[in-house]
């Protein structure tokens, strides 16, 4: 008899996961996932009839988000919210290589204005 694949999360789209799941998976404690809720507004997991919060992929991946900001680049709390609202809003990062370079060109042009105005 075959042993069960893990699963990963891409395999099953609309699971639900419980908070310990969640805490498992990205190795943060419960009470820390439920204070990062309270204080990042970008976290908002869904609550059942019983009002018992459950994750999606997509909230699991804002938790490991916080996660790498907080720890790996030492962000504060406020920090953290403020860049994933950029983020999760498109206003961050370019997501591609195409974007980027069209991000460079309109901050090209935009800056070659501002010299001509300022050599008139």
């Amino acid at each position: 008899m075959e042993a069960p694949q893990d699963r990963t999360m891409s395999e099953l789209p609309d699971r639900r996961y419980s908070i310990s799941e969640v805490s498992k998976l990205v190795d943060v404690p419960i009470y820390v996932l439920r204070q990062w809720e309270a204080k990042i507004t970008q976290l908002r997991p869904k609550r059942n009839r019983s009002n018992r919060r459950f994750y999606s992929p997509a909230d699991i991946e804002v938790v490991r988000r916080i996660k790498q900001l907080l720890r790996h680049e030492k962000m504060t709390l406020d920090g953290v919210r403020l860049r994933l609202a950029e983020e999760l809003h498109g206003n961050g990062r370019p997501q591609t290589r195409q974007a980027a370079i069209d991000m460079i060109d309109r901050i090209e042009a935009e800056t070659r204005r501002l010299l001509d105005l300022l050599d008139k």
